[in-house]
């Protein structure tokens, strides 16, 4: 288990949040001091936490999230991770980690290979990138700050909780979001099934690609 520093709240201010759709919900945002790789990483703490917090590792995506792109389901997961969190008290990390890692404009090259038939993993190599480039060090160092020494981890990604539990983290359980499918994401969710063994329904989604 490796030995990473600790980090410290920098700023804690209260910010209503209200969706397209009329939900909305009172959260605490929360900013540190001392990550490890120097992003501005943030913490909206929903409900009355309790002892075993539901957690979900949200990295940011900018066309999902805010322009509400089709070709993924950040945004569809984001919206219900606040609700499911508000429900029961918990945290959303919201990570700068855009295109696993990769970054805006690498994740926007990848798109375009992904146009020409490759999936989402195979672009990013094409690039001559990580399939995956996301460390999860900072989001346990952000736990770590906010006292959560163990949690219920809302993602479909084993690798989160992985390297949640590699860094110290006790992860009691991984909660399945929903699937969130359009015509345009469907064979990126497929992709995430087979090459990251994501909690997805492969039969489903094997269907709708053939359709």
């Amino acid at each position: 288990m490796p030995d990473i520093p600790a980090a410290t709240p920098r700023a804690r201010v209260r910010v209503p949040l209200r969706f397209a759709d009329g939900y909305g919900a009172d959260a605490e945002l929360v900013t540190f001091h001392g990550l490890t790789d120097g992003r501005e990483h943030l913490a909206v703490v929903l409900g009355e936490p309790g002892p075993i917090p539901l957690v979900r590792l949200h990295s940011e995506c900018l066309t999902g999230d805010v322009f509400g792109s089709a070709r993924c389901d950040c945004g569809p997961q984001l919206r219900e991770a606040v609700e499911r969190i508000a429900g029961r008290g918990g945290v959303l990390l919201y990570l700068r980690q855009e295109g696993r890692g990769i970054g805006l404009y690498n994740k926007l090259d990848a798109y375009a290979l992904q146009d020409e038939g490759l999936d989402t993993y195979a672009a990013n190599a094409a690039l001559g990138l990580p399939e995956d480039a996301r460390d999860y060090t900072a989001a346990a160092q952000m736990l770590g700050a906010l006292g959560i020494t163990e949690l219920d981890l809302l993602s479909n990604n084993p690798d989160k909780a992985e390297q949640l539990r590699s860094l110290g983290v006790a992860v009691r359980d991984r909660v399945p979001t929903g699937v969130f499918t359009t015509a345009h994401n469907v064979r990126y969710l497929r992709a995430k099934v087979l090459q990251t063994q994501h909690t997805l329904p492969l039969a489903e989604l094997t269907e709708l690609t053939a359709g």
